[in-house]
């Protein structure tokens, strides 16, 4: 194997010492690739961020449920967010325990909020609507309230949670309402929780936010935690020197914050953060194969196996993966602007436009890097194309299928 372009795997040592071929010929194409290494590096970045003792970082289910990925999240002493039944059911079967969840939900049913109350899991209510129906469910109960701090940020409008343009959270202004709510199904209010947005880069406008929530926080007695949300972004931009973001700075910043407020609130209350995408992306890739190239125009075209249906990240958000190109012959082809795409029917199956890349050929391989994070999570069979296997590569350097490739028989399973 040599690489004709990208050096993370290089420098992370990603593959220990593995053959993309032979991973791919005896696993199938595409295929998902985990890290094990560097899923653990970034959980105990989270872990140990701040000094504030009462701190627990969340790892969001949603953005990788493999539960194998799972279980090593929750050896590594993290607590989770869940969004829904499904995600509870996936958690409880990785070993975390119900007081270790959070259920944020948004515009959920009856039985999606009963299923959160009967198997213990902390639910935390977006509207005052959602508030009154978690009271006829649970009058006398323990609930957490998710609050629009008032500041947004994001990579993709679609993704920024806070501000004015946006379905989540419950408006301060509506803090009167929200007390005759809880006074009158006799609820109590455990805790308070935001989210600003997902992949900031800048940890300015999170430190910001903690103004409005702790504001917040302060109109309620006896709080049991507050969780500040989350949304850290990776360098998506690797081969262009994106810097990290500052995740040490970002503690200094925090932690007296926290250390202030507890005291000022007489009591070390519990601290949340959600940091999403930050824990898995980077410890995952999907690797495929280059299949066709052409010259439509001006357009150089350069087609892959990878379609938007194994990741639909690019065609959702217009997001960017660096690229990593691979060939079993030891070669030095000319670099022009290629635009990569897939193998689903579709015009906008693209994912990177006009990249300036080595012209690879049919035969090569090609990495999607940076997928850990909402990659397989969000996969389908569209255009029945079979999603993925998932390997991981262990700490030792094995390899372990944590999950099968799909097959003709599962494209008609549930309509037998």
């Amino acid at each position: 194997m040599h690489t004709l372009h990208g050096i993370f795997t290089q420098e992370t040592n990603f593959y220990k010492g593995h053959d993309v071929y032979q991973l791919i010929e005896q696993f199938g194409s595409p295929l998902y690739v985990y890290n094990e290494d560097i899923l653990r590096a970034r959980c105990r970045d989270m872990k140990h961020l701040v000094n504030y003792k009462n701190f627990i970082p969340h790892y969001s289910i949603k953005a990788n449920t493999n539960i194998h990925l799972l279980r090593i999240v929750h050896e590594e002493g993290l607590h989770a967010d869940v969004m829904s039944p499904g995600e509870i059911y996936l958690a409880l079967q990785s070993g975390f325990k119900p007081e270790e969840l959070f259920f944020i939900p948004n515009n959920v049913t009856a039985s999606d909020m009963q299923f959160a109350i009967d198997h213990g899991v902390m639910t935390s209510v977006d509207s005052l609507d959602q508030l009154k129906l978690y009271g006829e469910l649970n009058p006398g109960g323990k609930v957490a309230i998710r609050f629009n701090p008032g500041v947004g940020a994001g990579h993709h409008e679609k993704v920024v949670t806070g501000g004015k343009k946006t379905k989540f959270g419950v408006n301060p202004e509506y803090i009167p309402e929200v007390k005759r709510i809880l006074e009158t199904y006799n609820l109590t209010l455990a805790g308070i929780n935001q989210h600003i947005g997902s992949l900031f880069m800048d940890y300015a406008p999170y430190i910001a936010s903690l103004d409005s929530i702790l504001n917040i926080a302060r109109q309620f007695e006896d709080l049991e935690f507050i969780d500040l949300g989350g949304g850290f972004g990776i360098p998506y931009h690797k081969q262009d020197g994106e810097a990290r973001l500052d995740i040490k700075a970002l503690g200094e910043k925090l932690d007296p914050v926290l250390k202030a407020f507890s005291d000022e609130y007489g009591k070390e209350i519990q601290f949340q953060i959600e940091p999403g995408r930050y824990i898995p992306c980077e410890s995952g890739l999907l690797l495929g194969e280059v299949t066709a190239t052409k010259t439509n125009a001006e357009h150089k075209y350069l087609g892959t196996n990878i379609g938007f249906n194994t990741l639909q990240r690019p065609i959702m958000y217009d997001s960017h993966h660096d690229i990593e190109l691979y060939s079993k012959e030891v070669k030095n082809p000319p670099v022009s602007p290629l635009t990569v795409v897939g193998n689903i029917c579709e015009s906008g199956d693209i994912l990177a436009k006009d990249r300036i890349l080595p012209e690879a050929c049919r035969g090569d391989l090609i990495a999607m890097m940076d997928a850990g994070a909402y990659g397989y999570c969000m996969a389908s069979c569209y255009n029945q194309r079979f999603r993925p296997a998932e390997i991981l590569i262990e700490s030792n350097g094995s390899i372990r299928q944590i999950r099968k490739r799909d097959t003709f028989e599962d494209l008609i399973h549930n309509m037998q």
